[in-house]
């Protein structure tokens, strides 16, 4: 005979399961321990009423007797005796299950795509990461940079870190710090410079290394554009990390982050130019309060206010 998954048979009769409030074993098993259900409505901080309309509502749910009542107390009855195996295996049971939902809300795991300025990527967040991986090893992460804006509305990632206000989406947004830029050489262009006479502010006769067609919009191509007046750089490039490698070189000035060019021992030739940044944090809203994101999340704020002077 075919049975209901809330059938079960005895006997070869097909009986109907009887409709528990698992939490009411709860009860059952405090009763058996303490005795009386004033010990019962201690151990599991409940009232005494609480304890006995559970008791009730679990015998009849069994259609059985679990208990008899004296003065001395509650004494398990043969059926109840016969029922306290089982509910001490649902017990472990559900402990079980807390202690593994409890690790799982605890653990931070799953992929992140972090979109931010390469710049910062190399120089900033990477070397930062083994700290993050440390913290939350079951985390892996994605990190895209591009000059280019990364929309997070169609979710291109999950978090961006740039110096570009987003304009539009369903993100959350705020300023954690400042970068800033400054006019750099290498000491050996420094020595070789075609007017050494002129002032150093002087810039008629030096050589640029700035950025391609693409990369106008950037403060930094701006104040070149405004200063060469014309002159074609000697060198233009579409990666910071060419810039750098460029100046380095000797072929020419750029304007680079000071934490990136200070650490490169490069010179600042003009510090002050207009072209600092601020730093924005942008959350896709819908991933707010993901564990994962948050982490990544925390991870940025803390890294940006450790090294905010050094940015700036």
């Amino acid at each position: 005979m075919h049975k209901k998954p809330n059938q079960f048979s005895v006997n070869g009769k097909v009986m109907n399961r009887p409709s528990i409030n698992w939490e009411d074993t709860r009860v059952f098993l405090a009763i058996a321990r303490e005795g009386t259900l004033s010990g019962a409505a201690k151990q599991l901080t409940v009232g005494i009423a609480t304890i006995s309309r559970r008791l009730e509502r679990l015998e009849s749910s069994l259609q059985i007797r679990l208990f008899t009542r004296d003065q001395q107390g509650y004494t398990l009855t043969d059926e109840g005796r016969d029922l306290i195996s089982p509910a001490e295996a649902l017990e472990q049971a559900g402990m079980a299950f807390g202690e593994a939902a409890y690790r799982n809300h605890d653990q931070v795991k799953g992929h992140v795509r972090l979109a931010t300025a390469q710049g910062l990527a190399d120089y900033l967040i990477t070397p930062a990461l083994p700290k993050l991986i440390a913290d939350h090893p079951m985390l892996t992460l994605e990190i895209v940079t591009s000059v280019a804006t990364t929309n997070l509305h169609r979710r291109d990632a999950d978090i961006a870190l740039r110096m570009v206000r987003p304009d539009r989406g369903n993100v959350s947004i705020r300023q954690l710090g400042l970068l800033g830029f400054g006019l750099y050489a290498s000491h050996s262009y420094l020595t070789t410079r075609q007017n050494p006479s002129t002032s150093i502010l002087s810039f008629e006769h030096d050589d640029f290394i700035g950025w391609s067609e693409m990369q106008q919009h950037l403060p930094a191509a701006q104040w070149l554009t405004k200063r060469v007046k014309g002159r074609p750089h000697r060198l233009t490039t579409t990666s910071l990390s060419a810039q750098i490698s460029a100046v380095e070189a000797g072929i020419g000035m750029a304007i680079l982050p000071h934490f990136i060019a200070k650490k490169r021992n490069l010179v600042c030739v003009q510090q002050e130019l207009g072209c600092d940044q601020p730093i924005w944090l942008a959350i896709h809203s819908d991933l707010a309060n993901s564990r994962r994101v948050r982490a990544v999340v925390d991870f940025l704020e803390g890294l940006i206010a450790e090294n905010k002077v050094l940015l700036a």
